[in-house]
């Protein structure tokens, strides 16, 4: 055997639930039969494994064939085990620090300082033997970094290492900015915010500076402690822009896009389309027939929810970035901000097509002389009047002939007195204009109240939903493959679409499957494990989905499910307009308060800080944005009002506004 095949067979703890705990089991159970305290070992290798093998032990992970007395006579030896780790650390001072740090393996670095620092090795041995003896070793500054004990014992030798490089700018990205980040990052105590404002500056200027970091940089919420101003910001967005500029100009990539069309003689209300001759084109195309025959207020309001899909089929927005719709490549590379609004290529696709698709629409009734902002108008000064007697709504279009910068800044205040208007209704049963005109605290999104109480279903914090919800639908679950012909994108597809035994099952599986078949969401008929439920399953797939479920759009069946989640812990009930996935939407592209990375738009042009580099055509862009974020406020509350009454009439009826056109087959058509 040689030394790369022992080295990778080492026994390493990566924490309770991770599927290697299955593999390193045997031999756990090998050395712990080999273990004689009175024959110790030597190797600082050897100890390191054997304390992982102790933290086996300590969380009662064995082979499945082992007896609850080998178990019992196994964790037996942790009080010797963990005293022969601790005699040997005790053992190391200056004389004999370097041989015993010599040949540890990488994957033991964080093992190594832990035990050092915690049998106070770092007091025994001066800096200038354990550095250097350290950095022999291959342990690398970012290790070092992780150990408190380490850094504070050697405070002004880490001091001067962090700052040595630019570079070291890196390991406080990975502090203050990053997400994710394995392992604490711990500052010598002599670092001074000069210090890191000024290593941030040089790493921003330096001509390898990584883009992951600098645009984490960029898109930071200002932080004294971290040395982030605005002016820093912005040096780092300018230096971002150039990288970038020069990736592109030096790699062609991969061509995605989208395009939107009006055909005159197309009978289907929308054909969609993928075109893939080099780069990959999605065409959507609309007949103009069927928006001429659409154009009453209701069905222009009803195009956006049946026709663009703003929503799903329990008036959840599309439009948000949910993390189901992240690929795995967008889940681990690349650096994401931990004040960063996480998007992938399913929402950029969404947020393009979704854009074209109103700024197209824009034009079509623009060219027939029917304005958005005064369908909007009618929505709120008539609409809500005729069908809810929810009266003194109001929405002031903009004016006609004005710039589109007027017209933004008039449309984002307009989206904010919606809100105002909406939340005092709810608050108070009644829009009292006065109370209204006394003014109000900056408009919070995600915190609308609804007219339902308990509007949507959440899932809580608890690792059983969240194990549930990994299990069956993400795509790193471990049930989703059996072999080659029992396969699935994840575990629900594979078995509603196969007949599933379990004995199909691998033994590595099957605890899953108990698990789940314990907690009452899959079932084993004795020929096929399927699930329990149609109705608890959809809520289900809804929390992974959109993360959320609207409770008002179930069946009686359903909403007895949601019932029953609630009382396991599995999910919350909350009573906003919007779902917290929706509110982080608006907040993303509004202002800065969930998000460091988003354009901020209402506060830039409320403020007067817009760019006016690109003048009219940006300002249209923005326009766009504005149009399609209050039409999508408009959908929500149509979906308040309609839930609401409905639950006073009685039986449930679809929420999209009573039209002149029969919309419910359109996405039939498509």
């Amino acid at each position: 055997m040689t030394d790369e095949t022992a080295a990778v067979q080492r026994v390493r703890f990566y924490g309770v639930h991770d599927l290697a705990a299955g593999w390193h089991a045997p031999r756990v159970v090998e050395l712990v039969n080999k273990f004689d305290p009175k024959n110790a070992s030597t190797s600082t290798t050897d100890i390191l494994e054997l304390h992982n093998v102790q933290q086996y032990l300590e969380h009662g992970l064995f082979p499945n064939e082992c007896t609850d007395a080998e178990r019992e006579l196994a964790k037996a030896r942790i009080p010797e085990i963990r005293s022969e780790v601790a005699r040997f650390f005790t053992a190391i001072d200056n004389a004999n620090f370097a041989a015993a740090v010599a040949g540890v393996a990488h994957g033991y670095h964080k093992d190594l300082l832990d035990l050092l620092g915690r049998n106070r090795a770092f007091e025994r041995c001066d800096a200038v033997t354990a550095l250097p003896a350290l950095t022999t070793a291959g342990v690398h500054l970012g290790v070092l970094l992780t150990s408190k004990k380490f850094v504070h014992a050697y405070d002004a030798e880490m001091r001067d290492q962090l700052c040595a490089s630019p570079h070291g700018a890196e390991h406080l990205v990975r502090k203050y900015l990053q997400e994710d980040v394995r392992g604490e990052i711990h500052l010598p105590p002599s670092v001074t915010p000069a210090d890191v404002r000024d290593l941030l500056e040089r790493y921003i200027d330096s001509e390898d500076a990584n883009p992951n970091y600098v645009g984490l940089i960029a898109t930071a919420k200002l932080n004294s402690v971290a040395g982030i101003d605005a002016k820093l910001k912005l040096r780092a967005k300018r230096r971002n822009d150039e990288l970038t500029a020069k990736f592109f100009a030096e790699n062609t990539g991969f061509k995605t896009g989208c395009a939107v069309g009006i055909s005159e003689d197309q009978d289907e209300p929308v054909v969609f389309e993928i075109q893939d001759s080099g780069e990959l084109l999605s065409r959507y195309t609309y007949s103009s027939r069927w928006f001429e025959e659409t154009s009453d207020n209701p069905s222009v309001l009803n195009n956006f929810v049946h026709l663009f899909e703003f929503i799903d089929h329990q008036a959840l927005l599309l439009l948000p970035s949910y993390p189901a719709h992240l690929g795995v490549m967008e889940r681990v590379v690349g650096a994401t901000g931990k004040t960063e609004y996480k998007i992938g290529a399913v929402f950029r696709a969404i947020d393009t097509s979704t854009l074209l698709q109103t700024r197209l629409y824009h034009f079509f009734l623009e060219s027939k002389d029917i304005d958005l902002e005064q369908v909007i108008s009618w929505f709120f000064g008539e609409y809500l009047v005729d069908e809810f007697g929810a009266s003194h709504f109001s929405f002031t279009p903009s004016g006609s002939g004005t710039s589109y910068l007027q017209k933004v800044r008039h449309l984002f205040v307009e989206m904010e007195s919606i809100a105002s208007q909406f939340t005092l209704f709810v608050n108070d049963g009644e829009l009292d204009r006065d109370l209204l005109a006394m003014g109000s605290e900056q408009v919070r999104y995600k915190e609308m109240p609804s007219l339902l109480d308990g509007k949507y279903i959440c899932p809580t914090k608890d690792q059983e939903i969240a194990g549930i919800l990994h299990l069956l639908f993400s795509d790193q679950s471990s049930l989703s493959y059996i072999n080659e012909n029992l396969n699935a994108e994840n575990a629900a597809k594979l078995l509603l679409a196969n007949h599933v035994a379990y004995t199909d099952f691998e033994d590595y599986q099957k605890p899953s499957i108990d698990h789940l078949i314990t907690l009452g969401v899959l079932e084993d008929t004795g020929t096929r494990v399927q699930l329990v439920n149609a109705e608890q399953f959809r809520i289900l797939r809804a929390l992974f989905t959109t993360q959320a479920a609207s409770y008002y759009w179930l069946s009686d069946a359903g909403r007895n499910e949601a019932d029953a989640m609630v009382a396991k812990g599995w999910v919350t009930r909350s009573s906003t307009l919007l779902s917290d996935a929706e509110g982080e939407y608006f907040n993303y592209f509004l202002n800065g308060v969930d998000f460091s990375n988003g354009p901020e738009l209402r506060n830039k042009y409320l403020h007067g800080s817009q760019a006016n580099a690109d003048g009219e055509a940006a300002h249209f862009h923005t326009y766009i944005i504005a149009l399609r974020l209050t039409v999508a406020l408009v959908i929500k509350l149509n979906d308040d009002f309609c839930l609401s009454a409905n639950e006073k009439r009685g039986p449930r009826t679809p929420t999209h506004l009573p039209s002149s056109h029969d919309h419910s087959d359109v996405a039939d058509r498509r």
